[in-house]
């Protein structure tokens, strides 16, 4: 979730590519969501590899996003921000996957809630209003931000688990899913409307 930081608004022109990126995110977290949780309880090879692969994907997603901004001449610096944090976060589970589960639980714990943060204020101070698709963007970094200070928490549990970073991630998935929907929706809309 929080490593979904908003993309700028899109103009009426590139909400099919970014329709099909939010879909694309949304198969994405729910298979990585099913394999992490399988294996929720270890830090097997499998396990360290799919956390590092979950930021990455984030980062190439962000580019994508960035070169249709542009493209389309939209704002850009929520998305750097984005790549920035994702690309230090796959740097930091590198090095917290060799010290367990707890260090792994308060890495993705912290960027989720710096990734959260930036996609809401993102969210809420440069998106136009009435954009459909873009209120489950900004619940999703206010929830982020949340589910940031619990991994935390976590970390310092008996229990510690990766389970939990399964759900977070499959419920990321859900919001670009919804996302994607409206902003379907809001161009069969406008179609009509003209």
């Amino acid at each position: 979730m929080a490593s979904s930081i908003t993309a700028p608004a899109p103009t009426k022109s590139d909400t099919a590519a970014l329709r099909r990126l939010y879909f694309l995110r949304f198969a994405f977290a729910t298979v990585w969501a099913v394999l992490v949780f399988a294996s929720a309880h270890t830090l097997s090879p499998l396990s360290a590899t799919l956390l590092v692969i979950y930021p990455l994907f984030d980062v190439a997603c962000a580019v994508l996003d960035i070169r249709s901004a542009k493209a389309n001449r939209g704002p850009v610096r929520g998305l750097y921000a984005n790549v920035a944090l994702s690309t230090l976060t796959t740097a930091g589970l590198v090095a917290a996957a060799t010290s367990g589960i707890p260090a792994v639980l308060r890495v993705w714990g912290a960027w989720a809630i710096t990734a959260g943060a930036v996609q809401l204020i993102v969210g809420a101070l440069r998106r136009r209003r009435g954009m459909a698709g873009q209120w489950p963007m900004i619940l999703s970094g206010a929830i982020s931000t949340l589910a940031g200070a619990s991994f935390i928490a976590q970390a310092g549990k008996a229990n510690a688990s990766l389970g939990t970073l399964a759900g977070y991630a499959f419920l990321g998935g859900v919001f670009f899913l919804v996302s994607a929907l409206r902003l379907g929706r809001s161009d069969r809309n406008d179609r009509i409307a003209v």
